[in-house]
């Protein structure tokens, strides 16, 4: 007797999470995506828009970014994600204190951009650096001989100084990627690249400023991106659900996740284009 009151109740149990999972699963839902910090670990991100896009639950996705920018590669393939799922569900991005360069980079092909009064955002360019070490070690008595294939494979090692014909090829290949940057802008916002070209000297706007030059859409926080979101989802009058998607990272992941402006490897020193 007991035996069947038993797997009595373990099937109820079972019944009543069957009709919960189901119930949750068919509720509209609206997801947020938070993208902070440096942009340099794409992965995780990526992971994220893919799922808010195959979820048919999901009917809309605000992305939360609150980031300074980072390395070239990662903000386009960031925004190319969002630029996928954008033709799938509306896309919301909510700024907070700051979505500058890669940060606005990675925001501007959303459905609307939210950002706060005071937020920071613009920093429209591209950036590498070169630090020359070449007189230090000399004082220091140290002499470091780079044996290369090519006469330009040592472009920038610290320990020699650039040549002005090394300087100009790394003059056009930045000006390549800051004409990329004007185009990845104009795609979505409301602005050319004529208009946008005197603002996007490196130069930061409050998120008031931005929304003046056609930088933003609105102003707002996180939860009028998420009325907007609904509102583009046509839910406003249904209930739904707001799940954030996402993963804690733990103390070995943020380490080899930290943004670094080079990255040492057995086959050499690589400098990476930054936002």
């Amino acid at each position: 007797m007991k035996k069947k009151i038993a797997i009595g109740v373990v099937l109820f149990l079972i019944i009543i999470y069957l009709i919960s999972f189901f119930s949750y699963r068919a509720t509209p839902k609206i997801a947020i995506i938070e993208i902070h910090g440096v942009i340099s670990d794409f992965y995780s991100h990526i992971q994220n828009i893919e799922s808010a896009e195959s979820d048919d639950s999901i009917k809309a996705v605000v992305i939360s970014v609150d980031s300074p920018g980072g390395t070239v590669g990662a903000a386009q393939e960031i925004y190319r994600a969002i630029e996928r799922l954008r033709t799938k569900k509306p896309v919301v991005v909510s700024m907070g204190n700051v979505a500058a360069s890669g940060g606005y980079y990675i925001s501007a092909p959303a459905s609307v951009i939210y950002a706060n009064p005071g937020t920071i955002t613009g920093s429209i360019g591209v950036i590498i650096q070169h630090m020359d070490l070449s007189r230090v070690l000399d004082k220091l008595g140290i002499k470091v001989e780079n044996i290369k294939s090519g006469k330009n494979k040592d472009i920038l090692y610290p320990n020699k100084s650039l040549s002005p014909e090394q300087k100009k090829l790394i003059e056009d290949t930045i000006k390549d990627v800051y004409d990329q940057f004007l185009e990845a802008i104009v795609r979505y916002r409301p602005i050319t690249k004529d208009q946008l070209r005197p603002y996007a000297d490196g130069r930061i706007f409050s998120g008031r400023q931005a929304k003046k030059i056609k930088l933003v859409d609105k102003l707002g926080n996180i939860q009028d991106a998420v009325n907007e979101a609904r509102k583009l989802a046509g839910l406003e009058d249904r209930h739904v659900v707001i799940i954030k998607l996402g993963k804690r990272k733990n103390i070995l992941e943020k380490l080899l996740n930290s943004d670094m402006n080079s990255i040492i490897t057995p086959s050499g020193i690589y400098y990476m284009l930054s936002f």
